[in-house]
């Protein structure tokens, strides 16, 4: 039995963007023997096919990707308390099919890698699973992250405008915990993972909002103004990419204006 350690990387590829893909992911891609991919279903066959587009334009070393379904989660429980559970229950079946891809699909000494929408560290489960799997003590590897370009930051350079106001902080928070973030008179809030249109309930509350969808993608959609004028606009433009689509990744700023203007 060999004694070489499995080397896994863990490469943030941008928010949609082919360009977004910085100079350490490209030399961390031609690094890798094996890619991983858990497709997401026939509606996502297109994030499926970004990826492979990406590996063509820039890999030019012998790779092979292996595909697996990514598996089934309950989302029913998004805004209630089995949340966590349910996360929790998904997170560790994703382990399950991750663990066996690694022992099955790489060999000792061999490198393989996870390409992330995004950037790795930020509301992506793959990090945690990957220690997951370490814990088990049943596969052994190292892995290392290589930052990539999130949503958050695209959405910022789509509208042109900063994260932050001078000295004054950013509040990063999913849809469901958005209720818990307001008001929020000393900084503005970042809100990912909305499937339920939560900002709908902030109507009239004098907030600018700096929406985008399927952001550094050619069906990227972006809309801003205050609130209780465009927030029908978003829910319609919205419902209607995603019955296009089959899906939809967006990702919105909300900002008060303390003078009522934009800033």
């Amino acid at each position: 039995m060999s004694t070489e350690l499995r080397h896994l990387l863990v490469i943030g590829i941008g928010a949609g963007d082919p360009d977004h893909l910085t100079l350490a992911a490209v030399k961390a891609m031609r690094r890798a023997d094996v890619f991983f991919v858990l497709g997401k279903g026939s509606e996502k066959d297109s994030l499926t096919q970004l990826r492979r587009d990406i590996l063509d334009e820039h890999v030019t070393t012998p790779y092979r990707v292996v595909e697996a379904d990514d598996p089934w989660r309950d989302r029913s429980q998004d805004q209630f308390a089995g949340y966590a559970d349910a996360v929790h229950d998904w997170r560790r079946r994703r382990a399950d099919i991750c663990e066996e891809l690694i022992r099955e699909e790489l060999a000792p000494g061999q490198c393989g890698a996870f390409l992330v929408w995004g950037d790795p560290s930020l509301y992506d489960s793959t990090i945690a699973i990957l220690d997951d799997i370490q814990a088990r003590e049943v596969v052994p590897f190292a892995y290392e992250v290589i930052p990539g370009i999130s949503s958050v930051s695209a959405l910022a350079a789509r509208h042109r405008i900063s994260l932050n106001r001078v000295g004054r902080p950013v509040h990063i928070t999913p849809g469901r915990r958005l209720s818990e973030s307001l008001p929020n008179d000393d900084g503005d809030i970042v809100v990912m993972l909305d499937a339920h249109e939560s900002f709908q309930h902030l109507a009239g509350s004098g907030i600018w909002i700096y929406w985008g969808a399927y952001i550094g993608t050619p069906d990227e959609i972006l809309v801003s103004g205050p609130l209780d004028e465009v927030s029908d606009h978003i829910r319609r433009v919205r419902a209607e990419a995603r019955a296009q689509h089959g899906w939809i990744m967006d990702t919105y700023l909300l900002r008060i204006h303390p003078d009522g203007t934009e800033g």
